[in-house]
């Protein structure tokens, strides 16, 4: 009965560790300043449009 009790406390400390850390990056990701780059300096609106003559 004792090593079923040991299992789950090891179980519940494992799933605990995991959400933290699913917090934590789903926190920092949610912080990084996400850029787009302007349609002028895109290289590849060029090319696209240039493929798009032939």
């Amino acid at each position: 009965m004792g090593t079923m009790y040991i299992v789950f406390i090891i179980s519940a400390i494992i799933i605990l560790v995991v959400i933290a850390v699913s917090a934590m990056v789903t926190t920092k990701a949610y912080q990084y300043k996400h850029t787009i780059d302007p349609i002028d300096n895109n290289p590849h609106i060029i090319e696209e449009a240039s493929s798009d003559d032939k």
